[in-house]
């Protein structure tokens, strides 16, 4: 006989444990309930209760979130990121959530293309755990930085570039000793670069581009010692460069393009050995001649001085920067011939020299020329000509002896020569003349 047994199979504990890690959360109830009120005030992508039932467990959590468990098995979300796919999508009428301030253990928060229809403000809570704040790219973030982000104690990374934010910088946020990054480009901001920034010592990278300051750069930013990256190009600052940028010696970019900086450069710059990328175009260096000291920047790889009223001849020195790939002095004053030393720029791939006043013969060889193609660009100087043909190449100077040469190309005398032959050059021969000069009298 068979006896049927009307009891149940036997339910173990791990079975128990794991039904359980299904059905219960893993997490602080009131931290999942502030999540879910911030999810819900952001996104409308899902309905983030009952999708997510569990958002810290791996099996049951969404891109853009990521958690830590502490000694307890209890799991804190330590990541937020929103704005751009695959992360959550802020809907037209998210606004900037105070309330993320209260997450016990956020450690990074990254809002990008979030904020794009309903205008908002930033709004702190104090918070000693976030390290990294990033704010980028938020049309509808409006209004003035927050003194109160100074609550942000270990804050190492603040990002709020590329939104609609005004006013001046709150001097408060030069209290965050532990920043190494402060990025607070393209946005509107006025007023002068606090003197303060000097109290960021930790600092490794500095970009207050594209704003509307004003006055000069502070002396203190000589204190940033470990600064590898500064940039405050357009704005509207004055005076000179300040003397103390020689003190930042792992400074390896260095950019202040359109601003109505003027007067003569640093003595002390050439003491920037690790400098690569140095961009200065677009200032008012009125009637000065091209620092010689750049020439010492043996790693130089960028160097753009265009648009800012150089004179002078461009040094032949500058052929001492064997890794530069690229120059830039369009648009300025110089005058004389090319170095010729420039030919042996075995890196160069892209020059300007257009609008200037230059004059000779081109002194590059073909080989050059076809490595640079398109990217050499000497348009704009009446005076320069060259004296072969090159197929396929284009520089925007005529051939030597053209007649569009003739009269404006201002050549300089071979004096030895022109005493021994007693030339009587003629505007329409200067061109033929000069080849027969480099042929027979030098």
């Amino acid at each position: 006989m068979i006896f049927l047994s009307t009891t149940p199979p036997s339910i173990s504990s791990t079975n128990v444990a794991n039904i359980n890690n299904l059905t219960q959360p893993n997490m602080n109830p009131h931290e999942l309930e502030t999540l879910y009120k911030i999810m819900e005030s952001i996104s409308s992508d899902q309905s983030w209760r009952k999708s997510y039932p569990n958002p810290c467990q791996q099996s049951s959590s969404w891109l853009g979130i990521e958690c830590k468990k502490n000694t307890n098995n209890i799991y804190h979300v330590t990541r937020l990121d929103f704005g751009t796919h695959p992360n959550p999508i802020c809907k037209k009428t998210a606004t900037f959530p105070s309330l993320i301030f209260q997450l016990p253990n956020l450690e990074s928060l990254f809002f990008i293309q979030c904020f794009t229809h309903t205008k908002t403000t930033i709004s702190i809570q104090e918070n000693r755990i976030l390290q990294q704040l990033s704010i980028r790219s938020n049309p509808s973030l409006i209004g003035t930085i927050p003194p109160q982000i100074s609550s942000l104690k270990s804050l190492q990374i603040l990002t709020l570039s590329q939104n609609n934010l005004l006013g001046q910088i709150p001097q408060q946020i030069f209290t965050l000793n532990s920043l190494i990054h402060l990025d607070l480009s393209y946005n509107n901001l006025t007023g002068q670069i606090p003197y303060q920034i000097g109290n960021l010592i930790n600092l490794i990278g500095l970009d207050l581009s594209y704003n509307s300051l004003t006055n000069p750069i502070p002396s203190t930013i000589g204190l940033l010692k470990s600064l590898q990256k500064l940039d405050l190009s357009s704005n509207s600052l004055t005076g000179k460069i300040p003397q103390t940028i020689e003190k930042l010696q792992s400074l390896n970019f260095l950019a202040l393009s359109n601003n109505k900086l003027s007067g003569n450069f640093p003595k002390g710059i050439h003491k920037l050995q690790e400098l690569q990328y140095f961009l200065m175009d677009d200032n008012p260096m009125m009637f000065i001649t091209l620092p010689d000291e750049l020439s010492q920047l043996h790693k130089l790889q960028e160097l753009s001085l265009s648009s800012s009223g150089y004179s002078g001849e461009i040094p032949s020195s500058y052929s001492q920067l064997v890794n530069l790939t690229t120059l830039s002095l369009q648009n300025n004053r110089l005058t004389g011939e090319i170095p010729v030393e420039f030919s042996r720029l075995s890196h160069m791939y892209h020059l300007n020299l257009s609008k200037n006043l230059l004059d000779g013969v081109v002194p590059f060889n073909s080989s050059f020329l076809k490595r640079l193609g398109r990217n050499l660009d000497l348009s704009g100087n009446p005076g320069l000509c060259l004296m072969n043909q090159h197929e396929g190449v284009y520089v925007g100077v005529n051939m030597c002896g053209s007649s569009s040469n003739t009269i404006t190309m201002p050549l300089k005398k071979n004096r030895s020569c022109e005493a021994s032959c007693g030339v009587v050059r003629s505007l329409f021969l200067v061109c033929i003349l000069r080849v027969l000069e480099l042929l027979f009298c030098v």
